[in-house]
């Protein structure tokens, strides 16, 4: 069963009616953008075997905030609000305002959570670059963070009476579980699914060889050691390697998932700092990108990692964009299955998409993903001299999210 572009999400049709603006309308510069001055990640690790499996996420906001506070300069009194997006740690909230107390930041800066799984990160920008539209603060903080060694995902438990509905039961089974439903409901093969997952490896593999992510790891100690180098890609991935690899799910439809064509379960947090254009030009802050829009869907939740095929029409139409006029793609690969699916779906030129690998070669800590992919996505642009990023991602339970920012560094 296909998803038509035109069918897909009936309100995106009707979006472009309203706020069109098209490429050349997005180049032009108003004092009241929404800007990005800062956009780092730290090194990712493996869940439970990497440089990060002992790093409580408060420890890691620790040291991202200090070390963001020093290369950038930033009073932090300057600070207006912070958002963090994050999904299973307890007491998010606490930990957060905690590791920003204690990095330096005074108690009259206040901060908030946000989860929405896999996108949360994403939605820490969006609520900053709304808060920021609507006048409400200047200046902000969006995190993504996730510790997914020492707070794995917890088993979601609904009533007797919400489970007899089908759909919510669908929504709260394990992620693997909807990976094989989408490669068994559109006839996903594992050929392809391991296609797409070489590509993924050998892209990252490549990248972290010439240094291409050094321009967006931000080095941070933490108990006395910098961490600074992503230890999540496996090098050497091969078509027979990928091959030889078991299904991680049996009994689940086809068991065609496995541990190479999945996104690694990892550790890690990223950073963007946002103010409008005329702040950043009146204190002399290097402005990297724009930030444009950003739309969330919902889907059926068996079939959960098609979401981009939804969020991503939706947006481009709330921004009067064609898929052409995006030069570079990071939409998350929560599994090969999903992935290939959407990219197909989509229409997607393979060189413009994940670049430089993606979740299934560097894992995919779920609050950390959605600023992740912005800070990858406009180092690319950086590197390339392009000018339109667009990010999107599948989201636990049925949902999806998919955002549009314009690069302003270029050569």
């Amino acid at each position: 069963m296909a998803i038509s572009w035109a069918a897909s999400f009936p309100l995106a049709r009707a979006a472009s009616t309203k706020a069109v603006y098209g490429r050349p309308g997005l180049l032009v510069k108003s004092p009241s953008d929404v800007v990005i001055t800062f956009a780092q990640r730290t090194a990712m690790g493996r869940a439970k075997k990497g440089q990060l499996k002992d790093v409580p996420v408060d420890e890691m906001l620790l040291g991202l905030f200090k070390t963001t506070l020093r290369a950038t300069g930033i009073r932090p009194e300057s600070i207006d609000d912070i958002c963090v997006g994050t999904c299973h740690p307890p007491s998010p909230l606490y930990l957060s305002r905690a590791a920003a107390l204690a990095a330096g930041i005074p108690h009259t800066v206040p901060i908030s959570t946000v989860n929405r799984l896999c996108s949360s990160g994403l939605m820490a920008i969006r609520n900053l670059a709304n808060d920021i539209k609507s006048g409400e603060a200047s200046l902000g903080l969006a995190v993504g963070v996730e510790s997914m060694s020492l707070n794995p995902r917890p088993t979601p438990e609904v009533c007797q009476e919400v489970g007899k509905n089908s759909q919510a039961y669908d929504c709260i089974q394990p992620m693997g579980w909807t990976s094989e439903m989408v490669a068994q409901t559109y006839n996903i093969s594992r050929e392809k699914q391991d296609k797409y997952a070489l590509i993924s490896h050998t892209r990252a593999e490549q990248a972290q060889k010439s240094g291409v992510f050094k321009d967006e790891i931000l080095p941070i100690e933490i108990k006395g050691q910098i961490i600074s180098r992503d230890d999540t890609i496996r090098p050497g991935v091969t078509t027979e390697s990928l091959s030889s690899l078991k299904g991680v799910f049996p009994g689940w439809g086809d068991s065609l998932t496995t541990a190479g064509n999945a996104s690694g379960v990892g550790d890690g947090a990223a950073l963007v700092i946002l103010t409008t254009r005329d702040r950043a030009e009146r204190e002399g802050m290097k402005i990297l990108a724009k930030y444009v829009g950003c739309a969330v869907v919902g889907v059926e939740p068996r079939v959960m990692g098609i979401a981009p095929v939804v969020a991503i029409p939706k947006v481009l139409a709330q921004t009067g964009l064609s898929k052409e006029d995006v030069d570079v793609w990071e939409i998350n690969e929560a599994f090969a299955s999903q992935y290939a699916y959407c990219v197909e779906q989509l229409g997607i030129p393979l060189d413009r998409v994940n670049i430089n690998g993606g979740s299934i070669a560097l894992t995919h800590p779920l609050g950390m993903t959605g600023v992740r992919q912005v800070v990858t996505g406009l180092s690319q642009l950086r590197r390339q001299n392009g000018q339109i990023l667009c990010t999107s991602m599948c989201i636990g339970s049925g949902m999806g999210a998919a955002a549009i920012f314009v690069n302003e560094t270029h050569q």
